[in-house]
C-alpha cells in the first residue's frame, strides 16, 4: 500500500472544520468559497425534498452550509475564527479598524478577549475566609479546656470597575480570657498599565487609615511605597520595598519600615516546576531572624515541605506536606518543633476558604515524644495512603475514565448518525458521478476507510483489528461525490478530514488516516494518507 503523508507545507491553521465542511483550502479567496457554496447549496437545500426525516437532516446541513459560508465570506469574522475558531466568534469578539497583519490582527483580539474577561471579572464576586483553632494538649491534661484560643476571618472582593476593585473584610479573635477584632476596607485602583494604589482604612484594635503606591519600574523590578497612620495613638509607620526578577525562576526583595517597630528585611524567592523555595532575613530595634522554607511537588496532587525560623524570637524547625483532593480542595499536615514545644497542625483548603488546626502536643522537648510525634503520623498516613486513599483514589480515575468513555462513546454514535444521514443525501448524485466516470473509465473509489490509524495494518493486509474496528467509518460514497466530472478529487492539505461532509470523528483523541482503494484507466490504485496531509487523485505511484 502507497502510504503519503502529503507534501511539505507551512503550518495549518489551527481551526479548519468550515474549510472542510466546503472542501476548501485554508487560503481559498472568495469566488472559490462561492462555487463551493453553491454546490453544497444544491445538494442539501430543505426545498428539494418531500420526506419529513429527509428535509431534516437537509435543513440540519443546509444551516451549517449557509453558516460556513457567511463566517468565510466575512474579513473580519474569518480573521477570527482562523486564529481562535467558532468560540472566539460566539464570545462576541469583533475587530474595529481594518488591520493588514497577522501579527496586528492577533494583537487586536488578544486585547478584545482580554477586555471581555475583565468585565466577566467585574460581574463577579471573590469571598475568602479563615477558621482557625488552636488547641493545647497540656492545658487539657491539666485540667483546662483543649481549646486555647480561636480566630475568625473574612474577605470580599469585587471588581467594581475595569480600574478599580475594593475588598471588605474584618477578623475576630479570642486567646484564653481575651479578645478582640477589627475591621478593614481596601480599595484598589489601577493608576496605568505600570502603576497601582492602595487605600486602607481600619477600625478597631488595629484602627488605621493607610495609603500605598506600586510602579513598575522596568521589566524586572518594581517599587512599592506606602504610610500608615494609628487612629489609637496617631504614630506613624513608612514602608517601602523593592522587587527585582533575578532569573525566569528566581526573584528578590528589600522591604524598609520606620516606625514604632522599624525593620529592614532582605529576601529571595525561587520556582520552578517542581520546587519552589523562599529565604529571608530581617533586622529589628529589637530583634533578629531568618526564616526559610522549601517545596518539593512529587506530582500533581501531592507535595512536601520544610521550613525553619531562627532569631532572637524564635527557633523552630517544620516538616510536612499536603495533597490534593480535587481541583478546589486540599489538605495538608505539618509537625513543628521548636522553644514552644511539639505540635502538629492540620490545614483544610476549599476554594478561598482555609481551616487551620494547630495542636500543642507537649511544652518539653523529650526524645522518645518528639520522634514519636513525627513517626505515628507518619506512619498512619503511609498506611492509609497504601492500603485507603490509593484504591480509593485509582477506583475513582478509572470510573472518570468509564464515564468520559461512556460519553465519547455517545458523542461518537450521534456523528456517526449524523454522517449517514448527510450521505444519504449525496447518494444520488455521488450514484450518477460514478456511473459517468464508469461509462468513460474514469475515477472512481471502490473502497474508502477513514479512522484510528491503528485499524490499517499496512502493505500486507487490508483488513482491520478487532479491537478498533469500530473506530473507522465507511467514506466511499462523500469521496465519490466529491469527483469532479474531469475525474480528479483532491482534499486540501492542512484541513482535518473529520469535517468532510458525510465523514465524522470515530476516534476522538486518536491519530487518523484515510485508506482509498479507487479504479481509473482500467488500472487499480491504493494510497494511505495521514489526517491533514493532501490527497490527490489518480496518482501514478498509487498503482498496485
Amino acid at each position: 500500500m502507497k502510504e503519503d503523508g502529503g507534501p511539505a507545507s507551512k503550518a495549518r491553521p489551527p481551526h479548519t472544520e468550515l474549510y472542510a465542511l466546503l472542501n476548501i483550502s485554508p487560503e481559498a479567496p472568495d469566488d472559490e468559497i462561492r462555487k463551493a457554496y453553491r454546490q453544497w447549496a444544491q445538494i442539501y437545500h430543505p426545498d428539494k425534498y418531500q420526506s419529513d426525516q429527509m428535509k431534516d437532516t437537509a435543513t440540519q446541513n443546509f444551516q451549517r452550509i449557509c453558516e460556513a459560508y457567511e463566517i468565510l465570506t466575512d474579513e473580519n469574522k474569518r480573521q477570527i475564527y482562523d486564529i481562535y475558531g467558532m468560540e472566539g466568534l460566539n464570545s462576541g469578539l469583533e475587530l474595529g479598524p481594518k488591520l493588514s497583519k497577522a501579527d496586528e490582527i492577533k494583537e487586536e483580539i488578544e486585547r478584545l478577549k482580554r477586555r471581555k474577561e475583565e468585565e466577566e471579572i467585574s460581574s463577579h464576586v471573590r469571598p475568602s475566609g479563615l477558621v482557625l483553632a488552636d488547641m493545647s494538649l497540656p492545658q487539657f491534661l491539666d485540667g483546662g479546656g483543649i481549646m486555647q484560643g480561636m480566630a475568625m476571618s473574612s474577605e470580599v472582593q469585587s471588581q467594581i470597575s475595569k480600574r478599580n476593585a475594593i475588598a471588605i473584610g474584618g477578623n475576630l479573635s479570642v486567646n484564653n480570657n481575651s479578645g478582640g477584632g477589627f475591621a478593614t476596607a481596601v480599595l484598589r485602583h489601577q493608576v496605568s498599565s505600570v502603576a497601582s494604589a492602595e487605600f486602607t482604612v481600619s477600625a478597631g484594635l488595629r484602627a488605621l487609615i493607610g495609603a500605598q503606591m506600586t510602579r513598575q519600574l522596568s521589566v524586572h523590578s518594581s517599587a512599592t511605597s506606602g504610610i500608615a497612620v494609628s487612629l489609637r495613638d496617631g504614630s506613624v509607620n513608612l514602608s517601602n520595598a523593592w522587587t527585582r526578577q533575578l532569573s525566569e525562576t528566581s526573584s528578590g526583595n528589600i522591604q524598609l519600615s520606620l516606625g514604632v517597630e522599624s525593620s529592614i528585611a532582605v529576601g529571595w524567592q525561587k520556582k520552578d516546576e517542581k520546587t519552589s523555595a523562599t529565604g529571608e532575613l530581617k533586622f529589628g530595634t529589637s530583634f533578629i531572624g531568618a526564616s526559610g522554607q522549601y517545596t518539593r511537588h512529587f506530582s500533581s496532587k501531592s507535595h512536601g515541605r520544610i521550613a525553619g525560623k531562627i532569631g532572637s524570637t524564635a527557633l523552630e524547625f517544620e516538616v510536612g506536606g499536603g495533597r490534593k483532593l480535587s481541583d478546589f480542595s486540599s489538605v495538608r499536615w505539618f509537625y513543628t518543633i521548636g522553644i514552644q514545644g511539639v505540635s502538629w497542625r492540620f490545614e483544610f483548603h476549599r476554594g478561598g476558604q482555609r481551616l487551620l488546626i494547630p495542636i500543642l502536643l507537649s511544652s518539653e522537648l523529650t526524645g522518645g515524644f518528639t520522634a514519636g510525634a513525627l513517626v505515628l503520623p507518619t506512619s498512619l498516613y503511609f498506611l492509609l495512603k497504601t492500603f485507603v486513599l490509593k484504591p480509593y483514589f485509582l477506583k475513582r480515575e478509572r470510573r472518570k475514565a468509564l464515564d468520559k468513555l461512556e460519553q465519547s462513546s455517545a458523542q461518537v454514535r450521534e456523528a456517526r448518525e449524523k454522517a449517514d444521514k448527510a450521505q444519504q443525501l449525496l447518494l444520488n448524485v455521488a450514484t450518477r458521478k460514478t456511473t459517468k466516470q464508469l461509462e468513460k473509465n474514469g475515477l472512481v473509489i471502490i473502497k474508502a476507510l477513514y479512522g484510528n490509524r491503528k485499524a490499517f495494518k499496512g502493505s500486507e493486509s487490508q483488513e482491520v483489528e478487532e479491537e478498533v474496528a469500530s473506530q473507522i467509518l465507511d467514506v466511499t460514497l462523500p469521496l465519490n461525490f466529491l469527483v469532479t466530472d474531469s475525474g480528479q478529487l483532491k482534499l486540501h492539505p492542512g484541513v482535518k478530514k473529520s469535517g468532510i461532509m458525510g465523514f465524522c470523528d470515530p476516534c476522538p483523541g486518536e491519530p487518523k488516516q484515510l485508506h482509498v482503494e479507487y479504479t481509473y484507466g482500467g488500472d487499480r490504485y491504493e494510497v494511505l494518507v495521514d489526517d491533514y496531509a493532501e490527497l490527490v487523485l489518480p496518482q501514478t505511484e498509487h498503482r498496485i
